[in-house]
């Protein structure tokens, strides 16, 4: 797993880390100190889990909760404070768990197998309710369809599916790696899933999309998952949640 300790204290956060990168479950462990970079992070990165702090120096981390919560397939999250009478407002935020500083070795093993059981259930049930067309083989993927509108730069530019190398959310917009350019526009990762469902895209991140006719190499990567590399060498990571059909697609 890769996780993201978020806290104000650099003491806390060093602490955790030390605890949490002597489990075999947990892959990679970043930090964050603030709101606005734990969700740069979380964005930018493939992150499984987040340990978030209460009491944070700018704001509540609480509404940093309620922001990861909002994106595209948000991290799952375990709060770790030292204050106990927030746990309900935690759960409130669809937490994972509630762990209390100072921390104790075998209750933070204990949230990271809950957390870990959480993910494979997650990866099980996310793979049983994907669509069809992505669980087929690449020769057996439909034809394109015509080209789409797209409104970036204050007009609509016409764009051909088989331009579109990738497309990434990103602080809510949609970012568009065509062959000759990049365009930004609205919309979400789910609506562009439908919109190219008869090409042959392949959803891999809760940030990626990605043309499989567009793949230049496969490489090994954290967690025994995947790094895409494109032809424009633009780097997208497979989660873990699409590693299964990413593999039954792809012919690994």
């Amino acid at each position: 797993m890769r996780l993201l300790i978020v806290d104000d204290e650099p003491l806390a956060r060093h602490e955790l880390r030390y605890l949490l990168e002597g489990f075999e479950q947990v892959e990679q462990v970043l930090e964050a100190d603030d709101g606005a970079s734990t969700l740069a992070i979380v964005q930018d990165e493939a992150i499984d889990g987040v340990f978030l702090d209460i009491h944070l120096t700018a704001e509540s981390g609480l509404d940093v909760a309620k922001k990861i919560n909002q994106l595209d397939q948000p991290p799952m999250i375990i709060f770790a404070t030292a204050y106990d009478e927030y746990a309900l407002k935690a759960f409130e935020r669809n937490a994972r768990d509630y762990i209390m500083k100072p921390f104790d070795q075998a209750r933070v093993k204990q949230a990271v197998m809950k957390l870990h059981k959480a993910l494979e259930q997650q990866t099980v049930s996310d793979s049983a309710s994907e669509p069809a067309t992505l669980q087929q083989k690449p020769t057996e993927l439909p034809l394109e369809s015509a080209a789409i509108p797209i409104y970036s730069d204050d007009r609509f530019q016409l764009v051909k599916p088989r331009d579109i190398m990738a497309i990434e959310v990103q602080q809510g917009s949609i970012i568009l790696y065509l062959t000759n350019k990049v365009l930004t526009t609205q919309g979400t990762l789910k609506e562009w899933e439908e919109k190219l469902s008869n090409d042959p895209f392949l959803r891999v991140h809760r940030s990626y999309m990605i043309h499989i006719d567009h793949i230049k190499e496969i490489q090994p990567w954290f967690n025994n998952t995947y790094q895409v590399i494109m032809s424009d060498e633009l780097k997208i990571p497979v989660s873990r949640t699409y590693l299964k059909t990413f593999k039954q697609v792809i012919g690994l």
